[in-house]
């Protein structure tokens, strides 16, 4: 099997893992990314952020960008997670974007076998992404694919304040025992 670093070319299309120099190219995908999900105003990633964040000593991501020809297509930005049921790493995609005009070409679904097949090479357990509930065209896509909705999950983000509070010293203070035992009562651990 190919690595994924030497997939050849389709039709002009080159998967590739992201370099430093992409830096720019990467950032302008998570806007566009935000743009489509119409929440531009999250985003707060400088350039300098990206770098860090991929190409820094203290490396926390990678990213793999999809060209037709010369021309930025698609990327995915993703990082890895442990699965420990399974006792092995797994690829989390954290953002998926395809040119909205390009769409339906082959692009997303390049991206994804390039994810699959470095996921395999690395010995991971799965591949695992999150999609906003209204977007069901991007939810039928990735079903095609053999990707199962996890119906029974629901993710929870603690971020900004939230996190700063919990983060301080005094948090450690603040949680009640009374106000744990009172939730208890009213919903019991199912164990």
């Amino acid at each position: 099997m190919p690595k994924p670093d030497e997939q050849p070319k389709q039709d002009g299309l080159q998967i590739r893992a992201a370099i430093e120099g992409d830096t720019a190219v990467i950032l302008e995908f998570i806007r566009k990314l935000a743009e489509y999900g119409d929440i531009s105003d999250e985003v707060f990633a400088t350039e300098e952020d990206v770098r860090a964040a991929l190409f820094g000593p203290r490396r926390v991501a990678e990213a793999v960008l999809a060209y037709a020809g010369s021309d930025p297509v698609g990327f995915a930005l993703y990082s890895y997670g442990f699965a420990s049921f399974r006792g092995k790493p797994g690829i989390y995609i954290e953002d998926f974007f395809v040119e909205q005009t390009r769409r339906g070409g082959g692009i997303g679904k390049a991206l994804l076998v390039y994810l699959a097949k470095l996921g395999v090479e690395r010995g991971c357990a799965r591949l695992e992404w999150s999609v906003l509930n209204w977007n069901e065209r991007a939810m039928e896509f990735y079903q095609d694919l053999g990707a199962v909705a996890m119906d029974e999950w629901t993710t929870f983000r603690l971020n900004g304040d939230a996190m700063e509070r919990l983060a301080s010293p005094e948090a450690a203070g603040k949680i009640s025992l009374e106000k744990f035992a009172a939730r208890l009562a009213e919903k019991p651990l199912d164990i």
